[in-house]
């Protein structure tokens, strides 16, 4: 079979010729009637009978991998596919860097590398319990399409690591596919396994920030993971890349058409000051100050997501091969970093300065900067939309101190602009620069859904393109 192509003749389509494999098909197909049950109970709660039209990818070739058609999401064809093979491939860094990269697990690094794929899997379905409810708000049926096609997608990412489990781990590894469909997202007994998934996602401003910070997070990590030694881990965070793009995609043009209906509903009005915040909300828009607000809460989540600066895992997992840097291939250096620094942002004697540290044990704060310069060129596009209408307003990312509850900035208290301050005083700021009640209260009552193809709710602009080329008026999901 060539291995672009997928093959659908078994239950679990696939281009990694399952069907000879037929241990590992047995233990898939054993695992799929779980699955089904968690998407049933925890996928888009209200839409399983509605017909979607979705991407389904046929092929991992990157010129027309995917094919578009209408697919009730119960009966999508999840699928475990893997970028092809290398011939000759090399681990691209660490101590074992120009090695032939392993097709099988390295014995003295199994538990760590299980480790890696555990936690990226469990924050597959996570975000689909996590915007389960999303869809009885919709603002149109284009973006109702949108979070569905995201939402399959993260079950086909938990597929691909529970492939890897089942096929490299035995029993371990049974074993830890079967929990990654027991816990839940904010549960009290079994929540997700990293906090940002254990958030609620109450609106769909929300979800918009969501798949523009917490995805490109998971972009982050993917592409991190793509240059891993393990050979099977790589080719299969490489497919997951082809994917993710559109989540980032969706996130970073939900948010672009708010802020431009904003700034279009302010000028017809006859609005200059964004900061007329009741004049603005009049209107049944979402002012400027409060996409700000949130924006600085899900990049300051999505921040805790790397971990602490200094990080002995990471180091060993760079060590071992297992998970590289961002775009590990293009960085000019030795790729193995026993004599390197980098430069870490600390708070010392009251003021933020950057420290050198090992490069090795500050691999996460690398991952973070690289991070934040991506979101940065997001947020400048978004604000060349504001200017576009001649607005006086800029988006800017908070201080990466602000809001922190996972490293070195954890326990103090700063304002978005670096400003150090007292808790009490923090405390008593918050509803500045953090989504109030009142606030998640106004965008709560905005999320009225609409249903007729080619309506937009008032609060969002429509796209300037549609998916897969089709017309605004396109019906884009049937409902039952």
């Amino acid at each position: 079979m060539d291995m672009t192509d997928v093959d659908y003749s078994t239950k679990i389509p696939n281009n990694i010729g399952l069907a000879e494999d037929r241990r590992v098909l047995k233990a898939l197909e054993q695992w799929h009637p779980g699955y089904i049950d968690w998407w049933m109970q925890m996928g888009p709660e209200g839409f399983q009978e509605a017909e979607v039209y979705l991407r389904t990818a046929v092929s991992v070739d990157p010129k027309g991998w995917a094919r578009f058609g209408y697919v009730k999401m119960p009966e999508y064809r999840w699928g475990i596919l893997l970028a092809p093979a290398e011939e000759g491939r090399v681990i691209p860094f660490g101590a074992h860097k120009g090695e032939p990269a392993w097709q099988d697990v390295p014995g003295e690094h199994r538990a760590l590398l299980r480790r890696l794929i555990v936690i990226q899997g469990d924050t597959e379905p996570a975000s689909v319990e996590q915007q389960r409810h999303l869809g009885a708000t919709a603002p149109s049926l284009y973006d109702l399409r949108n979070l569905f096609q995201v939402n399959v997608e993260e079950g086909r990412h938990l597929w691909a690591m529970v492939y890897l489990l089942h096929k490299y781990f035995g029993r371990d590894g049974r074993e830890e596919a079967d929990e990654l469909l027991r816990r839940r997202s904010g549960s009290a007994d079994k929540p997700r396994m990293l906090g940002a998934f254990n958030e609620a996602t109450p609106d769909w401003l929300s979800f918009f920030m969501f798949t523009f910070f917490t995805d490109r997070d998971g972009k982050m990590q993917l592409e991190s993971l793509a240059q891993s030694g393990f050979d099977p881990l790589s080719r299969t965070c490489r497919f997951m890349l082809t994917e993710e793009a559109h989540h980032m995609f969706v996130g970073e043009t939900g948010v672009g058409r708010t802020i431009q209906r904003t700034c279009e509903a302010m000028k017809e009005a006859g609005i200059d000051d964004p900061n007329a915040i009741d004049q603005v909300r009049a209107l049944g828009v979402i002012d400027l100050p409060t996409i700000q607000k949130k924006l600085n809460l899900h990049f300051t989540l999505s921040l805790d997501l790397f971990g602490a600066e200094i990080s002995t895992n990471a180091a060993n997992a760079f060590t071992a091969g297992l998970k590289g840097r961002f775009e590990e291939t293009k960085i000019d250096d030795d790729h193995v970093l026993t004599d390197a620094t980098y430069p870490v942002l600390e708070y010392v004697d009251g003021r933020f300065e950057e420290v050198d540290h090992p490069a090795l044990s500050a691999i996460n704060m690398r991952l973070r900067d690289d991070y934040i310069k991506d979101c940065e060129k997001g947020v400048g596009r978004w604000n060349k939309i504001i200017e576009k209408t001649g607005v006086d307003f800029a988006l800017s990312l908070p201080h990466q101190a602000f809001h922190r509850h996972i490293g070195a900035f954890s326990s103090l208290s700063v304002s978005p602009t670096g400003e150090i301050m007292g808790k009490d005083e923090w405390d008593a700021r918050r509803n500045e620069w953090l989504p109030s009640a009142a606030d998640g209260d106004y965008i709560d009552s905005l999320m009225t859904p609409c249903r007729n193809p080619g309506d937009y709710a008032g609060w969002i602009a429509p796209p300037r393109v549609g998916i897969d080329s089709k017309p605004g008026d396109f019906e884009y999901v049937k409902l039952a």
